[in-house]
């Protein structure tokens, strides 16, 4: 009956006797050896994932029984496995190296396969030689949480994609929308601020000028009731799990007056998990789309390749006319503000968030 616990305790020689590869076959652990990757970037890059000691969240941890072929019915006698990840180390090790760092999170999937391609977590360390000032030194504030999955941040401009939404299947006429920002927005003899005076928009402008006072007055108008429902309805304040590792539920919580007005623009008490959003995101894409997974195959001691976690299916949150025109606008959004020569040939939808 203490099988389970037994299969997930570190101290046993068996445990996680498999090995962990990235989706070209680099080697992220050995159990067998118990030995990270060879390259220390890799090592790095993938610790959130991968795991030690210190990650109960991490893949050596929820995939125990599966690293070690541990069943109910025959014990570990049918012998390990091996897993491949969804992962590209390559990406994982540039997305860190982008990061410089910073904290934060940096995460790629293909909607189409579901496969998490990169998933990194900023700070990380090496786990063949973890700094003997971790837990002192400023730096490494969070290191063993994997911020993709287990935090919540406040989205900012991004939720406007969520309040854009509401207004688009709430709102009558909503192709006549103008709006004028002149900066700053009354609501309640308190002031919603823009960094600056946006002028006349519709609502192509509103979104991809990132119009706070548009949207404050957007979401006063749909009311918080309403904005909470589309918070729920984007799957952003409810926990799911990807290859068994859980992701935070978010927030949405309606203030009054001004705090309404910031709701609906992505502040106040708004949090959002980045797993989540990322699905949402890929759920707004259009055709077939599926939510992340992290295993591409199993692999038995014998050879034999096993199928690795089925991507779950994603249903549109919102009406098919409404993720059609938010993928439109998002268009817009690169096309008018950020730049297509960043992104070369590809045809990028996109909308950017700061969040105070």
């Amino acid at each position: 009956g203490k099988g389970n616990d037994w299969v997930g305790f570190f101290g046993t020689r068996y445990y996680d006797s498999g090995a962990i590869y990235d989706r070209n076959g680099v080697l992220l652990y050995d159990g067998q050896t118990k030995s990270y990757a060879e390259n220390q970037a890799t090592r790095v890059s993938t610790l959130h994932l991968v795991g030690d000691q210190n990650f109960g969240t991490s893949l050596r941890s929820v995939l125990a029984s599966r690293l070690t072929g541990y069943n109910l019915v025959t014990g570990t006698s049918l012998g390990s496995h091996d897993v491949t990840l969804t992962i590209d180390a390559a990406l994982n090790e540039t997305a860190y190296a982008a990061l410089n760092g910073r904290k934060g999170v940096v995460a790629v999937y293909d909607y189409t396969t579901g496969d998490l391609l990169c998933e990194v977590s900023s700070p990380s360390y090496d786990p063949n030689n973890p700094p003997s000032d971790i837990n002192e030194n400023p730096a490494y504030e969070g290191v063993y949480l994997n911020r993709f999955f287990s935090s919540t941040y406040p989205p900012g401009s991004v939720f406007k994609l969520v309040t854009t939404a509401a207004a688009i299947e709430q709102k009558k006429d909503l192709d006549q929308f103008r709006y004028t920002c002149t900066g700053s927005l009354e609501v309640d003899g308190d002031v919603i601020t823009c960094p600056y005076a946006h002028g006349e928009m519709d609502l192509y402008d509103a979104l991809a000028r990132s119009c706070n006072c548009a949207y404050a007055q957007m979401a006063v108008e749909l009311g918080g009731d309403t904005l909470a429902q589309y918070a729920e309805k984007a799957g952003l304040t409810q926990s799911f799990s990807v290859s068994g590792i859980s992701a935070a539920a978010g927030q949405f919580t309606a203030g009054q007056g001004a705090d309404l007005g910031w709701s609906g623009v992505g502040q106040y008490d708004d949090l959002v998990n980045p797993c989540a959003f990322l699905r949402l995101l890929g759920s707004l894409a259009g055709g077939k789309t599926v939510g992340p997974r992290l295993v591409y195959q199993e692999t038995t001691m014998h050879g034999i390749p096993l199928p690795g976690d089925g991507a779950p299916s994603l249903k549109a949150p919102f009406d098919a006319d409404t993720c059609r025109v938010l993928r439109d606008m998002m268009r817009n959004n690169v096309q008018q503000t950020y730049g297509q020569s960043m992104f070369g040939s590809l045809a990028v939808c996109a909308k950017s968030g700061t969040a105070e």
